[in-house]
Order: C-alpha cells, then structure tokens, then sequence
C-alpha cells in the first residue's frame, strides 16, 4: 500500500453518539455476501485500517471474526492502531436470543475478535428466526415465528447487562420498524444508541430515519450503494440499480466519479453512517476518501432525495414463519388501527 495516500484522521467527519461518543461517518461492512473468504474480508480489514478506516462492522453470522481478529493482533502489534481508536461492533446472531445465550454469543465474538469490549452490540433481526448459511430464498426453518415484544425484551435485558459487565459500551437495534420501536422502546431500560438499517438512494426510510434521530438515535446503513453483491437470494425482478438513479448519475458526471461514491456522499452528508463493504483497495480507498473531498450540492442531495423507489433489497424471505402472506409480514402486518397482527 502506498501510505503517502493514508486519509489523515482529522478530515474524516465525525457523527455524535447519545452521550458525546464520536463515531466515524464512514466504516467497513464485512459480510460477504456468501461470496468472498474469511481471509480476503480480514485482508481488506487490515489495508483499510492502514488506509485511515477506524469503524468495522462486524457479526457473528458473517463466520470471519476469527480471522479478522488475527488481523487486529497483527495491526496493534504492529502499533499501526491502537484499540482505543478503534470503533468494532458486532451482534448477536437470531439463534442466541433465548436466556443466557447472548452473553455466550458476546463472549464468543470478544474471543474471536481478541478484544476485552465491543463499542457497540447489536440485536442483529428483532426475532429468533435464522436459516442455514447459503441458503436459498425459498429456505424456511419450521420454528419462525412473527416478533414478538416480550421475546425481542427478553432478548435486550441480555443485551443491557453487557453494557452493565463493562463487555460492550453502546447497544443498538436492527432491521426494526416504527411500530417494533413504539412497542419496545418504552421498555428498555438503556436506550439503543444506534439502528442499523438499510438505507439507500432508492430505499431512503424517511420515516423511520427521522423517528431514529428525533429520539438521538444514529442510523448506521447497510446496502449503502444497492449492495450489487448481495446473495442471489435477496435478488428480485423489480430491484433498482441505485447507480441507474437519475439524480445519481447526473451528480457522478458532475462530479466525475463512479455512481457508488455518490450514493456514498449522499449518505454521509444526510446524516447516517454507511458501512460498505469492500475486499478490494481502490475501492475501499475510495469510499473513505470521497467523503473526506468535493461535496454534492444542495441541489444535487435534493435531487437524489427524490430518487427514493421504497425498493428493499434485503426482504428477508428466509425469515419467514408458517401462515405468513409474504416477505412484508416481517416488515409489519398492521391492522386497520395500526397495531402488528401477530
């Protein structure tokens, strides 16, 4: 790597998380889409920190985090960081939801990873639904069920005694909705101080975006360029190549740069943390340096705002459960007074 190209900390932007904890504006997703190696992921980790990334965004079911752990000893052994600068999440997987389970799951990845805390622990999915790893789309396990408040409750009680044994220091939400947080919210003893969520130019969630930092929470996205590697079992006829956008090729002309960056720009410059990932280095240099350089003016962030299809990539169809009518059961069923029909 030539590090005469390392992006210097102090202009990469930060965002503030509910306490005053800074987080990078941009991080390194590592799943792999069922795609790429545990030992190429855990590579680019290594030439991304290198590069000046401080936020990877890890979990459990990705099956890497060993080896990106290697790659972190190998990193402070090298004192090319110290763990200090260092922003690592991960999250609990749908099958360790049950009593006692999470902080196993916890301990499992802090082994793995080599580290003594996590910064920020996610409820991966609000229910105990998982599948087999490379299943197809149409994979059903006979056990899912639709959410349920007291299990996802049972399930973040775990999550706010990590925090209490001093094992992670922020937890966070994922893949959830309006009416799951309404439900849940008032419960949680410590609040979720980031959401994960997917959020793209053509799959914006203004709603649940504006609910989330209205109540100081910080919206992470995942797909933040349309995911084009994403397992053929997220793929649907009527997805939306969001570099196709209008809005977004007009402004990656303008700008003279590839469509994924302005997807990027956007996201950074609306207010979230996109987390794309990446095995490739001119890639992942790009990705952080744009954000660092050449902004998108207010009318080409306007324009890409109305670019906004509702088109969901990651649906979920593995998740499931039996009598279910289809994939937007686990994004809500509400009735005609807006409650869940569980």
């Amino acid at each position: 790597m030539d590090m005469e190209r390392k992006i210097e900390q102090s202009r990469i932007p930060v965002r503030t998380l509910r306490g005053g904890e800074r987080i990078p504006c941009l991080g390194l997703g590592t799943f792999g889409s069922d795609k790429y190696g545990a030992e190429e992921i855990a590579e680019a980790v290594y030439g991304a920190v290198k590069y000046g990334y401080r936020l990877i965004d890890c979990a459990s079911v990705y099956r890497n985090e060993d080896k990106i752990g290697k790659t972190l000893e190998r990193l402070f052994a090298e004192k090319a960081v110290e763990r200090k600068e260092l922003f690592i999440t991960s999250k609990v997987w749908n099958d360790m939801h049950g009593e006692g389970k999470v902080l196993e799951s916890c301990k499992k990845s802090l082994e793995d990873l080599g580290l003594d805390y996590l910064d920020l622990y996610f409820v991966h999915w609000p229910f105990p639904n998982y599948h087999a790893p490379g299943c197809g789309g149409d994979s059903r396990n006979p056990d899912s069920r639709p959410f349920s408040v007291e299990e996802f409750m049972n399930t973040w009680r775990q999550c706010e005694e990590l925090v209490e044994m001093g094992l992670v220091r922020h937890i966070g939400m994922s893949n959830m909705t309006i009416p799951k947080m309404e439900a849940v919210l008032p419960l949680c003893r410590i609040a979720p101080a980031a959401l994960e969520m997917e959020l793209h130019p053509s799959f914006q969630q203004p709603e649940l975006f504006d609910y989330a930092v209205a109540r100081d929470i910080l919206p992470i996205g995942y797909c933040p360029i349309g995911s084009p590697s994403r397992p053929e079992r997220d793929r649907t006829p009527e997805d939306v190549a969001d570099g196709e956008l209008p809005g977004v090729a007009a402004a990656a002309r303008a700008h003279g740069v590839h469509p994924a960056l302005v997807c990027l720009k956007w996201a950074v410059q609306r207010g979230q943390v996109p987390i794309p990932f990446s095995v490739k280095e001119a890639q992942y240099q790009s990705n952080l340096k744009c954000v660092t350089e050449d902004p998108l003016t207010e009318a080409e962030m306007e324009a890409i705002c109305r670019e906004d299809r509702n088109c969901r990539l990651i649906k979920g169809q593995v998740f499931l459960w039996k009598g279910a009518r289809g994939w937007e059961d686990l994004w809500d069923l509400l009735d005609p007074e807006g409650a869940i029909v569980q």
